[in-house]
């Protein structure tokens, strides 16, 4: 789920922290995807009238399909991926993961009822919210990924939290992922849209967690509170608080104990709040020591060719073409980034010069042509 309205308060506060960037501009970064946003991302929109795309036997590849060709778009660019899968949820979460399988009970009814009324939209709707990445799933896309040459490893817990701490320990430059509170868990760079399907057209989002903190005026713990207030995948969100309000309330008490001592606040916060646990998932989150080494190799073509065309019924040919682009883009992402060898610092922009006029355009021209003839004179002389 992420952080209900971070987003929006970042774009209100603190609009230098997000940029849209090109897949080019990526060139030699490695970056640390959250495998489970991304495969959800392929199973939602990898589609044929509405159906997850299978073989003859109904089993689903619509995320191998996505996962696929996606990575070899990155790899071709000159990105070097890391995919990262939860592990096991922590028990805080147990709360969240109820709610969404009653959204999907829900929706199942809803379906049926579509299905019913032969109302195309919202079966596909249904559909779409009825989608949930399985273990099933999880496996095939590391075996697949294993075959393309592109590392991959499973968190101790949440994958967003174990982006951002390779981020952080320079594994990786950057997390990627759709959830918002991967900035919390202190990413110093998170994309987002970095997997979403081409077809869709989404811009990648960089979002720098330093101008985020420098523009809100926060610090990493202050920012958690407000993430924590605005609701988040640990705890309920307190009726009444929206993004706005929530960024006041911190920056006015600056923290939640002290937030929630106002009256109009206290009024809405659920019984048995646990935000201080919240916190703790955040402060102290459950990660690797990050001490591991990827490697990104050369793809294994008849692996692939055996798993995806004979086990999943792919194109040969075209499973066979992605198997050489990978191929032929191992060690573009070796290429050193120019900014690897100067330290950035900050440059005044230089004034524009104001736009010429007609008449000293023609000025100017008439004076040109006054310096050409006395130039020809002297020349004749």
């Amino acid at each position: 789920m992420g952080i209900k309205g971070l987003k929006q308060v970042i774009a209100d506060r603190a609009p230098l922290a997000l940029r849209s960037v090109e897949m080019k501009h990526l060139v030699g970064r490695k970056v640390a995807i959250d495998a489970s946003t991304s495969l959800y991302q392929f199973l939602v929109a990898v589609r044929n009238e509405g159906q997850n795309l299978t073989t003859a036997d109904g089993s689903t590849t619509s995320h191998l399909i996505g996962l696929l060709y996606r990575t070899v778009n990155m790899v071709e660019t000159g990105l070097k991926p890391l995919y990262v899968f939860d592990g096991k949820p922590p028990t805080m979460k147990g709360g969240e993961l109820a709610k969404r399988k009653e959204k999907r009970d829900l929706a199942q009814e809803s379906l049926k009822v579509a299905e019913e009324e032969g109302n195309a939209d919202e079966m596909l709707k249904q559909m779409k919210r009825l989608t949930k990445v399985t273990p099933e799933i999880n496996e095939q896309a590391k075996r697949l990924l294993t075959l393309m040459g592109i590392p991959h490893t499973t968190a101790p817990c949440e994958a967003e939290a174990e982006c951002a701490a390779l981020a952080k320990a320079g594994k990786v430059w950057a997390a990627a992922s759709q959830d918002m509170d991967t900035l919390l868990f202190g990413a110093p760079v998170l994309l987002r849209n970095l997997t979403a399907p081409a077809a869709r057209k989404l811009p990648i989002e960089e979002i720098r967690l330093d101008e985020v903190l420098k523009g809100l005026d926060f610090s990493l713990d202050q920012l958690i509170d407000m993430g924590i207030l605005l609701g988040c995948d640990y705890c309920d969100s307190i009726r009444g608080v929206g993004p706005k309000s929530g960024y006041e309330y911190i920056r006015e008490h600056k923290t939640i104990e002290e937030t929630i001592k106002v009256d109009k606040v206290a009024k809405g916060v659920p019984e048995d709040w646990p935000f201080e646990g919240a916190r703790g998932l955040f402060t102290q989150a459950d990660v690797s020591d990050c001490s591991a080494d990827f490697v990104w190799e050369k793809p294994n073509t008849e692996g692939l060719v055996q798993f995806l065309v004979h086990e999943m019924e792919f194109n040969e040919q075209r499973v066979r073409s992605a198997a050489a682009k990978l191929e032929k883009a191992v060690g573009k992402g070796q290429q050193v980034r120019i900014d690897s060898f100067f330290k950035v610092t900050a440059k005044r922009a230089t004034p524009m010069k104001p736009a010429a006029t007609a008449a000293t355009t023609k000025d100017a021209a008439k004076r040109k042509g006054s310096a050409a003839a006395s130039t020809a004179k002297k020349a004749r002389k």
